[in-house]
């Protein structure tokens, strides 16, 4: 594959952050005396922009799911941004690419100020060229918008830059704008969301990832 403009979800795609995102939404729920949900609900909740999850979730009671989400991005703030660890196989797939001479990027829906701590916290934090997640104002969170200023931030062409993640929204952000989307398998996603939402390829391991993007 000739040198690209990759970018990269963030949470199931280069780090499993399940065990922080569950804890702070559990201490969310709770914070406004609601139900929390079990883990199987709580997993489909990594992936769509947390604002719009506590939207639905709270059936469109806007001041509940403030105060829900409020008290989720309080703890993990504190706690929770550094509960998850990285896939095996991301640091080495990183630096084959880099040496590809591929440019990479993160396009997350996680919020920015979040996604940039995590990943100062990482050896390969340094590689992406930009770090575009959520506004604080939830003005941009929607995938499409989120692929659509990372294009603008890197000057890339959306004809050479492919969208990598593990949840359908990451297929869907790449077809809004004519990217090639690859589904990854190691995540919170599956093969038949991630083929659904019209993914180009999928690849089941980090490794297949590396074959899938540097080999002719």
């Amino acid at each position: 594959m000739m040198a690209a403009t990759l970018f990269f979800d963030l949470d199931g795609t280069l780090i499993d952050s399940a065990e922080g995102i569950y804890a702070c939404a559990r201490h969310a729920m709770e914070s406004v005396g609601a139900e929390v949900p079990d883990t199987g609900v709580l997993r489909s909740w990594i992936g769509p922009p947390l604002r719009d999850t506590f939207h639905l979730h709270f059936e469109a009671d806007a001041g509940r799911a403030a105060a829900a989400l409020a008290a989720y991005r309080d703890l993990y703030d504190r706690e929770g941004w550094c509960m998850f660890h990285v896939y095996e196989g991301i640091p080495e797939l990183l630096a084959a690419l880099a040496d590809a001479g591929h440019r990479m990027a993160v396009v997350t829906s996680k919020g920015e100020a979040f996604a940039q701590k995590v990943l100062a916290s990482l050896p390969f934090g340094g590689r992406f060229g930009t770090i575009c997640g959520t506004s604080a104002d939830g003005s941009r969170r929607a995938k499409p918008d989120l692929v659509a200023e990372a294009l603008r931030r890197l000057g890339a062409q959306a004809a050479d830059a492919v969208m990598i993640g593990d949840r359908r929204y990451d297929i869907l952000g790449a077809r809004a704008h004519g990217l090639r989307g690859i589904g990854v398998l190691w995540g919170f996603g599956d093969r038949v969301e991630l083929e659904d939402a019209g993914a180009d390829a999928i690849a089941e391991s980090p490794q297949a990832l590396r074959r899938m993007l540097l080999e002719p």
